[in-house]
């Protein structure tokens, strides 16, 4: 590539990136609030549209959490337990921090949103010093960008999961993450008022409820909220019990290597050496790694690793136009074009994509920014090398695209 996917993309942005950066980042003289841009920062798209806050927690400590998301790209404010406040993508660029995301219908939220991490858990209350910085700062970005308080929501109220072994449709509760900031107490705090009072998108079907406890503490009313909230405030949020499974409690983590188990009997397990999920017993403790990646995509389910069928992999969407099946000699099918044979004769080391489509091959002619536009460095895109490497569109080297890569978009 003579010029790199960046450069292309700055010359062909409607609204030039210098332009914007000469935006003020007016502060509020109370707000203890630093530049700490990310290395991702200019190359990121300018939004076209800023309808949400979406508010998150990052489920880890300061000084992990403040790396991952300089590092990444993965918000645009970071408030510590002190009350500082840090920039780390301009709030007129697009921060990739919502992952997975609907509302009314509307999806990849991350081009619609601003992103705010508080350090802390989803099942705490944050620090008297990030009610003060949080409930200052939403007032000055819902002033610059006129956002009602029924927009200003948790991520775990506009994140989605495609099908997977745990549930068959796409479904809200893929994460808890930021869900106290549903509580109309909090928001009250905050100086804010009630959210949204129902899911539209389980409302019209298109998605199903995965979580009752989350939709409570999201969209319950009064004491049926709080009495939710309270259920997952303590430690007892971290057991397996008979109406709270191991994915209830670590999503997408619940298989990794990172996630350990410690059984009642004081045994204790990988989440990558576990093949029996239907067989934990109540009472296992889960003990997630300190920094949990809240923002990433779900990506690439592998046959033999992930799940031993298509429909543990994708659910009932397993034979879909939108899921993708990457066979180990590098063809690619959507599941509509698989017939019962293939399914059933499925080689270990299949990757599986699901709610995704194959926007196309890199050729000498045909560029990654040529085939996805904006999107060629979104976290949620998926490049296979020609040597099968997976990188996900945030980690590749735009230098070193080579024709023959094929790039798969989500829905």
């Amino acid at each position: 590539m003579i010029r790199t996917v960046a450069q292309i993309w700055h010359r062909r942005c409607v609204l030039p990136a210098a332009m914007v950066m000469l935006l003020p980042c007016v502060a509020v003289a109370s707000l203890n609030i630093v530049s700490h841009y990310s290395p991702r920062n200019r190359e990121r798209p300018v939004r076209r549209a800023t309808d949400f806050i979406i508010l998150h927690t990052t489920e880890g400590p300061k000084a992990g959490s403040l790396n991952k998301l300089h590092a990444n790209g993965e918000a645009h404010y970071m408030i510590d337990e002190q009350g500082k406040v840090y920039r780390i993508i301009h709030r007129n660029r697009v921060a990739f921090h919502a992952g997975r995301s609907m509302w009314e219908g509307r999806t990849n939220l991350d081009n619609r949103s601003i992103g705010i991490e508080l350090v802390g858990y989803h099942h705490r209350d944050i620090t008297a010093a990030q009610y003060t910085a949080l409930r200052e700062l939403l007032a000055q970005l819902q002033r610059i960008y006129r956002i009602p308080d029924e927009r200003v929501v948790p991520h775990s109220m506009v994140a989605y999961g495609a099908p997977n072994r745990w549930h068959r449709q796409s479904h809200r509760g893929r994460k808890r993450c930021g869900m106290l900031f549903a509580r109309a107490d909090v928001r009250r705090r905050l100086g804010l008022g009630r959210g949204p009072a129902r899911d539209p998108d389980v409302a019209a079907g298109r998605l199903v409820s995965a979580d009752s406890y989350l939709q409570q503490v999201l969209f319950g009313e009064g004491g049926a909220q709080n009495l939710a909230a309270a259920f997952f405030s303590g430690d007892e949020a971290m057991v397996v019990s008979a109406g709270r499974s191991a994915w209830d409690i670590a999503r997408e983590a619940y298989n990794q290597s990172s996630t350990t188990y410690v059984f009642p009997d004081g045994t204790r397990r990988r989440g990558n050496e576990i093949r029996d999920w239907g067989r934990i017993p109540p009472g296992t403790k889960v003990i997630l790694p300190g920094l949990v990646e809240d923002n990433r995509w779900e990506g690439v389910r592998v046959l033999g690793k992930d799940g031993n069928t298509a429909q543990e992999l994708a659910g009932g969407e397993y034979n879909s136009a939108t899921t993708i099946y990457i066979l180990p000699d590098g063809t690619v099918k959507t599941g509509a074009e698989m017939r019962d044979a293939d399914f059933r004769s499925m080689q270990q080391g299949t990757m599986v994509l699901a709610r995704y489509e194959y926007a196309g091959e890199v050729t000498r002619r045909r560029s990654a920014f040529d085939i996805c536009k904006a999107r060629w460095n979104h976290a949620g895109t998926i490049y296979r090398f020609n040597d099968g490497r997976i990188v996900s569109g945030n980690r590749v080297d735009e230098r070193n695209i080579p024709a023959g890569t094929k790039i798969f978009l989500p829905q």
